[in-house]
């Protein structure tokens, strides 16, 4: 009696868990956190799962990895156990064998005998037909249990509808999502995103890109100026010749017209041999110019006369080297007031900017917020070699909630940051605290930047709330914040209204 409620206990909360994790709005943390658990309960070693929409059958729509080494996941994604997996979805029944390797029905499949894949228990979710499997492996012999291939048929029975409606709110997403028919047209690697600030500005890209046409790149520090040169350049007649970067702030004044234009032996104490610039690097590709207010004045005299003349003059040569280069530039500062301080010339300023672009701050972006921490776990993870994590749906929240002075780069590195934490306790996903870890000991008298700021959020939408009766209408309207941004602030901060 005791063991049977044991088991109901287990199966209770097992179900209780799933539903926590189907409250996440992104099809992948769901799943990847749903793969989590089901290898937590049925004690397997490994895991694999994959789900289908509209695609064929051979192309899953996703596919997450748990419990593989970062070498093996690349295999494990292209050709894990293809027999078992189609079978499982072919039949839609469950398959368990306590070694692949020695059973007469899989033995001789490649994936099985390559991977050495000892027990294996293979569950459909959905039926006619089934839109994925739940696939779990044990590294040494011995079978899956009958309890663990219930709880497990279970799982993917409760999986399937809470999949068919992620599935389908990733489909409206898509639907109204405004790049999608930008990303239809261009080259877009690497740029994560779906806000409308986001659809504006890469509207204008495909305008620019393929025009031969200064272009100069403005916004805060942190923004994605650098991508956004490297996106125009892949869309235009250039793509696939060079793209060379010179950040102008990053060389003292003494090098920085070597560095961009090259110098002859003897032209200056350092230059023993013929130097190659940057400009002879990027021939018939692009030159992009960041923190361009920061280049010193003699050297924008020699800029502006690359622009004008295509041609230019290494340091210590008598004749002009001929130049056939498109140049980007982005600054984080105001170059119209350069020009005013005649720190900047005015003739170079509109050289530069016959189109110019400003890149939106993550404040602006904030429906992107969610869509990039996701890239940057993954990428984060592979770059470390660490197994796959997911965010948390109150980590997701938080970072939603945050303000993020240094925009993108700044998220980038404090979602680096939470994935090594989140590795180094072992931890099934990535939570808030991982995030935004507190100190240890005592609070410090003087709060950090974020945790400052997060106070004064919390205060700040309490005393709307309760001003407005709990009316979150009401308070989202004295706040000038949308709706939908409320709640998640309401849930980022654990705000209750209270009892009286």
């Amino acid at each position: 009696m005791t063991s049977e409620l044991e088991r109901i206990r287990r199966e209770r909360d097992l179900l209780l868990r799933l539903l926590d994790v189907g409250a996440l709005k992104d099809v992948e943390p769901f799943l990847a956190d749903a793969l989590a658990l089901v290898v937590e309960v049925a004690t397997a070693d490994q895991g694999y799962l994959e789900l289908h929409d509209d695609t064929p059958a051979d192309t899953p729509r996703w596919s997450i990895v748990h419990g593989f080494s970062a070498s093996e996941i690349a295999t494990v994604r292209a050709a894990i156990s293809k027999g078992i997996v189609a079978e499982a979805i072919a039949t839609g029944r469950t398959i368990v064998t306590p070694s692949a390797l020695l059973d007469e029905r899989f033995r001789d499949r490649g994936s099985v005998r390559i991977a050495r894949i000892e027990a294996v228990l293979c569950a459909p979710i959905g039926e006619d037909p089934p839109r994925g499997v739940l696939y779990l492996q044990r590294r040494a012999p011995g079978p899956f249990s009958e309890e663990d291939r219930v709880t497990v048929e279970r799982v993917a029975r409760h999986l399937a509808p809470l999949a068919e409606r992620l599935l389908a709110r990733q489909h409206e997403r898509a639907e109204t999502d405004p790049t999608r028919e930008l990303r239809a047209r261009l080259r877009l690697e690497g740029v994560v995103g779906r806000s409308e600030p986001l659809a504006a500005l890469l509207r204008q890209v495909a305008l620019v890109a393929p025009l031969d046409v200064g272009v100069l790149l403005t916004g805060e520090t942190g923004t994605g100026k650098s991508q956004l040169a490297r996106v125009i350049h892949d869309n235009g007649p250039r793509a696939g010749r060079p793209f060379v970067e010179l950040n102008c702030a990053a060389l003292p004044e003494t090098l920085i017209e070597s560095e961009l234009f090259g110098a002859l032996p003897g032209a200056h104490s350092t230059a023993t041999r013929r130097i190659d610039g940057k400009v002879a690097a990027a021939e018939h590709g692009t030159l992009f110019l960041d923190e361009v207010g920061a280049m010193p004045l003699a050297a924008q005299a020699k800029l502006l006369q690359l622009l004008q003349s295509k041609e230019y003059y290494p340091l210590g040569a008598a004749k002009p080297v001929h130049a056939d280069v498109r140049v980007l530039a982005a600054t984080n500062g105001d170059l119209g007031v350069a020009v005013r301080e005649r720190r900047f010339r005015d003739d170079l300023f509109y050289r530069l900017q016959v189109v110019p672009l400003r890149v939106p701050s993550l404040a602006e972006r904030r429906d992107d917020v969610a869509d990039l921490a996701a890239s940057f776990v993954v990428a984060a993870c592979d770059r470390h070699h660490l197994p796959r994590l997911a965010l948390s749906a109150g980590a997701v929240r938080a970072l939603q909630a945050a303000e993020w002075p240094g925009n993108v780069r700044q998220l980038e590195h404090a979602v680096e940051a939470a994935v090594i934490r989140a590795a180094g306790e072992r931890a099934r996903q990535i939570e808030q605290a991982h995030l935004f870890p507190s100190p240890p000991g005592e609070q410090p008298a003087t709060p950090t930047f974020q945790e400052a700021t997060r106070r004064f959020q919390a205060t700040l939408l309490r005393e709307a709330l309760e001003a407005s009766g709990w009316n979150v209408v009401d308070a989202a309207r004295r706040m000038d914040l949308a709706r939908s941004h409320v709640y998640n602030l309401i849930r980022a901060f654990g705000l209750e209204r209270e009892r009286k």
